[in-house]
Order: structure tokens, then C-alpha cells, then sequence
């Protein structure tokens, strides 16, 4: 190869890298701005806002029940999806993804026609005296309608990559489908599992849209963390960015774990 052919194979390269650091840097440069804003002293005085620790103890509360239905419920469907096949099948999953790609406004106007008061199961749950908008089991449910996609797709993912071959001998050998559910696809699957419930937690932490639309704002109840950041960002700019700082670091140590769980997986399962 030419030195002339070598020196513009190294200009296009770094032609290319230069575009795509023109993203990196958009990307980067909020979140710097984010956390190196931020001092120690008023990170401290904005956590000691009041309204910072109920949020808090209400995300943590709210996040881990539905991520235990989550993980309850769609492990089964994932496992279902897993080994379907058809318009039906896939119909079915395009369904439960669609959630991921609706706004969250949307997806709370949605979730009151359904479960409000004049809602399309208003029949069934007015005469049992319940009322779902604006109570924390409302923040519940609109966590998991927003993350459940995420936990399902991978774990469906999880699951179609087990052995075809494994199960067909299980299910020789007089296995029943829940036995070879739980003893062979849990177990082979569950790196996979864990890192889509990681995924999982970390959206519902996050979500914002669909939990005011839904359930509203109200401190103690309905206030998780990122409504308590936009309650804060309109009268103490500190605790608005301590609230950010501790959701991005979290939401950070999430995305290492995961990338760190696939990565052990992927190696487990590429070696001879």
C-alpha cells in the first residue's frame, strides 16, 4: 500500500471519528455541566430540602413493587414469547413493546381512560369502592407499564438464545414444560434476566410523563423523585440538582453493572 493511499485512509478515519465526537460532545456536555456545578456543600443543602427524602423512600418503595411484578409477570410471558412463533406471537410482542416508543403523556391519558373513575373498568372497580388516579398504587402502575417492555425484550432475547437442543431432550427424557422452565431456562437465562430487571428499574426510577398524567404530584403519595426535581426546579435550584446528580450517578452504576453482566455472559457463552 502507498504512503499517499495510507495517509488518506488515516484522514477519512479521522474525519469519521471527528463527526461522531461532535455527538459525543452534545451528549457529554449537560451532564458535565450537571455534576461539575455541582459543590459538595450544595449537594448537602440540597438533599436536606424537605421534600427530597419522601421522594425518595416513595421511588425506592414504588420501583421495587413493580419491579417485582414485572419480573413476576413477565418472565412467564417472556419464556411464552421465547417459544412461539407466528403472526399471533409476534403480534402479541409488538403489543407489549409498544409502550417503549408512546410518549409517557400519552401512556398516561391512556392508563385514566382505562383505570380512572370514568375509565373503561370503572364498572368493575367503582363498585368495590377503588379508586386508582392519584394514589401511590397509581405511581405503581404507571412504572409498570412503562418498564415492563425493557424486562420482557430482554428476557425474551434471554431465552431464545438457551439451546433448542437442551430443551428437546428435557422434554424426552418426560420433563414437564414448568420443569424445563425452571431448571433449565431460569438458569441458563438468568444473566440475561438480571440485566433487563436492572434495565427495568432503572426506567421506572426514572419516569416522569405518565406518573403526573396518572397519579399527579402529591408530596408523600404520588411525588417520586423525578416530580420532586420538577416541583424543585421552581423554587430551589439546589435541591433540583442534587435530586438530578443522584438519579444520574444511579442511573450510571446501573448501565456498568448491566454492560458488566452481558459482557461475563457473552464470554461464558463464546467459549468453547
Amino acid at each position: 500500500m502507498s504512503r499517499g493511499r495510507e495517509g488518506r485512509l488515516r484522514n477519512e478515519r479521522r474525519a469519521l471519528a471527528a463527526s461522531g465526537a461532535v455527538l459525543v460532545v452534545f451528549l457529554a456536555a449537560p451532564l458535565v455541566a450537571l455534576i461539575g456545578t455541582a459543590s459538595y456543600a450544595s449537594l448537602q443543602a440540597g438533599l436536606e430540602v424537605a421534600l427530597v427524602w419522601p421522594a425518595l423512600r416513595l421511588s425506592i418503595f414504588t420501583t421495587v413493587t413493580s419491579l417485582v411484578l414485572v419480573v413476576a409477570f413477565g418472565t412467564p410471558l417472556a419464556w411464552s414469547l421465547s417459544r412461539a412463533s407466528g403472526r399471533f406471537a409476534r403480534a402479541i410482542e409488538t403489543a407489549v413493546q409498544l409502550p417503549i416508543v408512546i410518549p409517557p403523556a400519552v401512556a398516561g391519558v391512556a392508563m385514566l381512560l382505562a383505570f380512572g373513575r370514568r375509565g373503561l373498568f370503572a364498572g368493575w372497580l367503582s363498585p368495590l369502592g377503588v379508586s386508582l388516579p392519584f394514589t401511590t398504587a397509581a405511581v405503581v402502575m404507571a412504572e409498570v407499564f412503562v418498564s415492563a417492555p425493557f424486562y420482557v425484550q430482554a428476557a425474551a432475547s434471554a431465552f431464545r438464545r438457551i439451546d433448542p437442543n437442551l430443551i428437546l431432550v428435557a422434554r424426552t427424557f418426560g420433563a414437564t414444560p414448568m420443569r424445563v422452565f425452571a431448571r433449565i431456562g431460569l438458569p441458563l437465562a438468568a444473566p440475561g434476566l438480571v440485566a433487563g430487571a436492572a434495565l427495568s428499574w432503572a426506567r421506572s426510577l426514572g419516569e416522569f410523563g405518565a406518573t403526573l398524567m396518572f397519579a399527579g404530584n402529591l408530596e408523600g403519595r404520588t411525588q417520586t423523585l423525578p416530580l420532586a426535581i420538577y416541583t424543585a426546579l421552581e423554587v430551589d435550584l439546589r435541591a433540583a440538582q442534587a435530586l438530578s446528580v443522584l438519579l444520574v450517578v444511579v442511573a450510571f452504576a446501573l448501565l456498568l453493572f448491566v454492560r458488566g453482566v452481558m459482557r461475563r455472559w457473552t464470554e461464558r457463552t463464546e467459549s468453547p
